[in-house]
């Protein structure tokens, strides 16, 4: 462990081993058994432990066990349970296969699947059984496998070297890695190769192939040699781990670090896996690196990033970098990640091209400094001639060759227009210009066909003797010289300049579109909006189609965006759901679910997925690492401004169900206060009706009846008005909305009033051209008659009311005005307030809630009410109706909504 320079352990370092042991607390265990070669007891071993976690008491069950007919291995295996297989039926075949969906829904505590390198029939959720693994350690189930030596990826060219068998089904070492143990189960050569014999690794028929070509001795000492280094190595690193977890050591023992270049080319896997090996045995971090030039075809792109995807597999940090120069690009790069060695491969092109375009690996090798450099051969053969040709001679475009002619043409036309009257130096600076245009134009190829053409022209055209390439003057040699080397320079300097700006673009381009991502996410609100907001984002950056897709109240998913991209299938949702539930990447460019059209990525907040960005690239193209790096990146950031936004819908809920606790409160507290008096009232009038003698009169009778039925009124009108505005401020009430004259209001409301208001005169102003606002009709004669009770109960009688309405900019006003003894100043905006009622009023039977109801349906309809005293005393109250046809509300009311007037 790195140690500080106290000799305390590195904090940064403790808190990642404590990372680690918090996420294996989670996973399950991966126990391998690990072998040399077909035959050598991995199976049986693995059987013969999972019967001792059973004779222990662990529920143990077998996903899939190969015994290959072997006796002894079926006895085994008799105890155990074993899981069925499911049937996929391929090309008119039904293949057996691992059931995955039935062990994550068994969950054992252990579960045995053999052959860990095996590759799954087509249409499984996982292309590889390591893929099947790693799911079920993520659910928290304990697997033991097994897997033989060749099949580890790292070591797959040494064995087919050893062997001669390329074996096709490999596994990353990473997962070799991730193990919690490693078992290796040994066997000497004799006694393998005497099982063989025996028939207890193969059907005779096989046995006898692999005794010929596979089960050679020196074969199998070899493989054998393999086994046994490969978990040296993985001991090694286990002391390692615990050295780091208990700081025996107060420094690392080395700050080596590997830089390994990856092309386009084939090779380069080779490069790859030597990379891979050489960082195994000295027990440092590598790095792939892959330069991306604007001269790379699309081809060229596309081999190289399935390079990097190998060396991703095999644990490398993948590092695509840009420049027109790789040498120096390579050597900037390891110098900023502290590599001590760089591993290149050795040049495959013709020694001119070297002479005309320089060599990469000799300028790597100059500018390297204190680096080390390791030229490493690639392979030769038919195959990879073939490949190596069909991608280093893509189809050439003609028309910049064209184009470099036509400038050459017109650079020969004007130094002809010029020759009588200028010096030949003169005609010189001419076709430099020419060679610079095509630079800047054409490209490298095309502006050295320019350089050629344009020294030849000069000899041909205007060097005496003219119109032969013969020369009567020696020093025109040097002319001729100069004027090559300083063409090939400006051509060479302009070419660079040009991809160092088409780069520069790109960069900016991307950069601009990434900090665009950030600023339309910052101002984006809203669940829908911000996926939208990320989608057309990422199709612009990457131009691709791309969608997010977010989840709905049925706990599946749907689409942010309304368009439905054609990958978006049956098969496309699948992938979708799965990525959403277990975390992970999948669909095209990565090993699950590989035949989907589109790259599926998790949008993850700080503890669970928020959605899945869904990107397809342009066909038949793929996107490369660098790309799904930036698309991660893009995950994650929208991922976690989708969780923003759900702590904000959370936070809101928060506040509604505050406020939904306050009201309760209130309504409790009106229980216990304000329904005392009418239950009281009911209650001592029925008593005496009970206890009454015969000599009650009939007049005291009738008197105690009427007030057990005004208070039950009043007490009943008191509850509905509750039930009303609880309903409102819930949001449940659902207006009915539609123009409406106010008259009608007004007028209705004001027959409702006619026997509370007494002998109070009303006039009315309402122009004849007043328009009509959208209200529902039940709920403002409510708010109206709501008003005029306040007025009825707080004024004396024989004061008058007024009542008027006009249009104000896109809104009506509706005015009830009185003139009674006004409202307190520091009451006018508490007065809407549930259960308020202003100090010093003289009348008790009022319990504050009318004008609140008033308030609630002036908001139901986007509008608002307020009070203000007048001049000459007097209160009025003024209601602000909006004209839009969308204002708040719906299309719809509750049942209740303007029944039983109240306050």
């Amino acid at each position: 462990m790195a140690m500080d320079n106290d000799g305390r352990p590195d904090p940064d370092a403790l808190l990642a081993l404590a990372r680690k042991e918090e996420t294996d607390g989670h996973n399950g265990k991966l126990r391998i058994f690990f072998g040399a070669a077909p035959g050598v007891g991995k199976t049986y071993s693995m059987l013969e432990a999972a019967r001792a976690a059973l004779d222990e008491g662990l529920d143990v069950v077998a996903g899939v066990v190969e015994t290959h007919g072997r006796t002894e291995t079926e006895e085994l295996l008799s105890r155990i349970a074993v899981l069925p297989r499911q049937r996929i039926a391929y090309k008119g075949h039904e293949l057996s296969e691992f059931d995955l969906d039935a062990a994550l829904a068994r969950r054992p505590a252990l579960l045995l699947v053999d052959e860990l390198a095996h590759t799954n029939a087509p249409g499984s959720r996982h292309a590889k059984r390591w893929q099947d693994v790693r799911e079920l350690l993520a659910a928290g189930i304990d697997v033991y496998t097994t897997v033989n030596v060749q099949h580890i990826e790292s070591v797959n060219d040494v064995v087919a070297q050893i062997t001669g068998v390329r074996v096709r089904e490999t596994v990353p070492d990473t997962v070799l890695e991730e193990a919690d143990a490693i078992v290796l189960v040994d066997l000497p050569v004799e006694d393998l190769l005497r099982r063989l014999r025996e028939g207890k690794v193969y059907v005779p028929e096989r046995a006898e192939w692999a005794a010929e070509h596979f089960f050679r001795s020196g074969n199998l000492f070899a493989l054998r040699e393999l086994a046994l280094r490969f978990t040296a190595e993985r001991i090694s690193a286990e002391v390692l781990v615990y050295r780091k977890g208990h700081a025996i050591e107060a420094t690392w023992p080395t700050a080596e670090r590997l830089l390994v270049c990856v092309g386009p080319s084939p090779t380069s896997a080779k490069l790859i896996r030597t990379a891979k090996r050489a960082s195994a045995a000295r027990h440092v971090s590598w790095i792939a690196a892959f330069v991306e030039s604007p001269r790379l075809s699309d081809v060229q792109r596309q081999s190289a990033a399935e390079n990097l995807r190998l060396a991703e597999k095999l644990g490398a940090e993948v590092a695509t970098i840009a420049g027109p120069r790789v040498s120096e690009e390579i050597v900037a790069l390891a110098r900023s990640k502290n590599v001590s060695t760089i591993i290149i491969g050795k040049p495959v092109r013709p020694r001119w091209k070297d002479f005309l375009l320089g060599s990469p690996v000799d300028e790597l090798i100059r500018k390297s400094g204190e680096i080390d450099v390791h030229v490493i051969r690639g392979d030769i053969g038919g195959e990879t001639e073939r490949i190596v040709g069909g991608m280093a001679n893509p189809r050439i475009s003609w028309r910049p060759y064209v184009a470099s002619l036509a400038i050459w043409a017109a650079a020969t036309a004007v130094s002809f227009a010029m020759f009588p009257n200028f010096q030949l130096s003169n005609l010189i600076m001419v076709y430099l210009l020419g060679v610079v245009v095509a630079a800047m134009t054409c490209g490298r190829g095309p502006s050295l066909l320019t350089v050629v053409a344009s020294v030849l022209a000069f000899d041909f055209f205007f060097v005496p003797p003219r119109f032969t390439f013969a020369v009567s003057d020696t020093q025109y040699v040097v002319t001729f010289a100069i004027m090559l080397g300083v063409a090939l320079v400006i051509s060479r300097l302009t070419t660079r300049m040009r991809d160092h700006a088409t780069l520069a673009r790109d960069l900016e381009r991307r950069a601009g579109l990434m900090l665009a991502l950030s600023q339309r996410l910052t101002e984006a609100r809203g669940l829908d909006v911000v996926a939208d907001t990320a989608g057309r984002s990422v199709a612009e950056l990457l131009a691709c189609d791309a969608t997010v897709l977010v989840p709905d109240a049925g706990g599946g998913l749907r689409q942010a965006r309304n368009h439905s991209p054609a990958f978006l299938d049956a098969k496309g949702y699948g992938a979708a759901h799965w990525v959403f539930e277990n975390g992970h990447a999948a669909g095209r460019g990565t090993d699950t679910l590989p035949d989907v059209q589109a790259l599926f990525l998790p949008l993850t907040g700080r503890d669970k997925v928020m959605g899945v960005l869904v990107a397809a690239p342009a066909s038949p193209k793929e996107f490369f690492p660098e790309q799904i790096r930036i698309l991660d990146s893009f995950a994650q950031q929208v991922g976690l401004t989708l969780e923003v936004e759900r702590l904000q819908e959370s936070a809101k809920l928060a506040q509604l169900e505050s406020e939904a606790e306050r009201l309760k409160a209130s309504l409790l507290s009106a229980v216990t206060h304000d329904l005392q008096t009418p239950l009281a009232a009911i209650s001592g009038s029925a008593e005496s009706l009970l206890l009454a003698n015969a000599a009650m009169d009939q007049e005291t009778h009738a008197m105690l009846a009427r007030n057990i039925r005004d208070e039950a009124e009043r007490l009943s009108r008191l509850l509905n008005n509750l039930l009303r505005l609880t309903r409102l401020e819930s949001g449940t009430v659902r207006l009915r909305k539609e123009p409406i004259p106010l008259e009608e209001i007004v007028g209705t409301a004001l027959s409702r009033m006619e026997k509370s208001l007494g002998e109070r005169p009303v006039t009315i102003s309402l122009p004849e051209d007043l328009p009509m606002p959208p209200l529902d009709g039940l709920l403002m004669e409510q708010l109206l008659v709501n008003l005029l009770e306040n007025v009825a109960k707080y004024t004396p009688a024989g004061s008058p009311v007024h009542i008027a309405g006009h249009k104000v900019g896109e809104d009506v006003e509706l005015i009830v005005a009185d003139r009674g003894p006004g409202i307190p100043p520091d009451s006018l905006k508490r007065i809407f307030d549930i259960f308020y009622r202003a100090p010093g009023e003289k009348h008790p039977r009022g319990y504050g809630l009318g004008l609140a109801i008033c308030r609630a349906v002036a908001m139901a309809h986007g509008g608002n009410i307020r009070a203000e005293n007048r001049p000459k005393g007097g209160t009025r109250f003024i209601v602000t109706l909006p004209l839009e046809a969308a204002a708040h509300g719906s299309t719809s009311h509750g049942p209740d909504a303007g029944n039983n007037p109240g306050h």
